[in-house]
């Protein structure tokens, strides 16, 4: 399992860092248009930075408390550019919530800190929350202070590398999230018990050839026997990633809109 794991995360980084050098460039005299997003960097009592975005509800109320979805880009988000990991492959997953329409049902802040161009977000066989992801937990903790956050309301999400950190973060810290969100990545789980305590929706496509569907079926089984009842979807007839169709379900939003941190988890429809 593990020489097994390590290939997979080899494929999974190596094709991740080659998409990230096929960003778009906008065509010369082009003014690419600023996506919603305040841009801001984060530095550490060590001197560490990190970039990230942060999506604002329209009409913020600091007498109010809000949602928050912690954004986890894939390995083609990776840089210091401040851009990519809210762009091209990374954009779905992080606007969809972003959207006038959802927004007006579901105020979200959107927080997507952006790891290096070297980095990662976890290793699966470890789920040790250090390096990158400490540094995200670092910017998540001084956006709380800064903004008015319901902490029952704070959720995950991850595509791809992004994944890693969602599943570190639940096995970690399963106190502190209301609901998660994953799409086409693999954990091999050090503490599945944990992952039980918080409402959660894999995806994952058939075909993917990173990510082997049949290794995201035994994670979905090894949550559901330690006593968790995750949502599922697999998609059987895209020969890619799954996060454009994940994240154009209609009922992704609301779904993780209703969940709230304490909430017993249901199984799902």
């Amino acid at each position: 399992m593990l020489v097994r794991s390590a290939i997979i995360l080899f494929v999974l980084f190596s094709y991740c860092s080659y998409a990230a050098g096929q960003e778009r460039i906008a065509p010369p005299g082009v003014v690419k248009e600023e996506p919603p997003f305040r841009k801001k960097m984060y530095t550490d009592k060590k001197g560490e930075k990190m970039p990230y975005r942060l999506f604002i509800p329209p009409g913020y109320d600091s007498a109010k408390k809000y949602p928050l979805i912690f954004w986890f880009h894939g390995g083609s988000g990776r840089g210091s550019n401040n851009e990519a990991q809210i762009s091209n492959e990374n954009e779905k997953g992080s606007h969809v919530w972003t959207t006038p329409d959802h927004q007006a049902v579901f105020p979200a802040f959107v927080l997507a800190p952006q790891c290096p161009q070297n980095g990662n977000w976890a290793n699966p066989e470890l789920n040790e929350v250090a390096g990158s992801l400490q540094l995200a937990m670092e910017i998540f903790t001084q956006v709380q202070k800064d903004y008015s956050i319901d902490p029952d309301r704070i959720y995950l999400a991850g595509q791809s590398m992004g994944g890693t950190g969602v599943w570190s973060l639940l096995q970690k810290y399963p106190e502190f999230w209301a609901g998660a969100i994953v799409v086409s990545s693999y954990d091999n789980f050090t503490n599945v018990r944990a992952i039980t305590r918080v409402p959660l929706w894999m995806f994952q496509s058939e075909m993917d050839m990173t990510v082997p569907v049949d290794l995201v079926r035994e994670m979905v089984r090894q949550i559901k026997k330690a006593g968790g009842a995750p949502r599922y979807t697999e998609y059987h007839k895209i020969k890619k990633e799954a996060w454009d169709e994940a994240f154009a379900e209609p009922q992704l939003v609301p779904w993780l809109a209703s969940q709230k941190r304490g909430a017993s988890v249901a199984a799902p429809r």
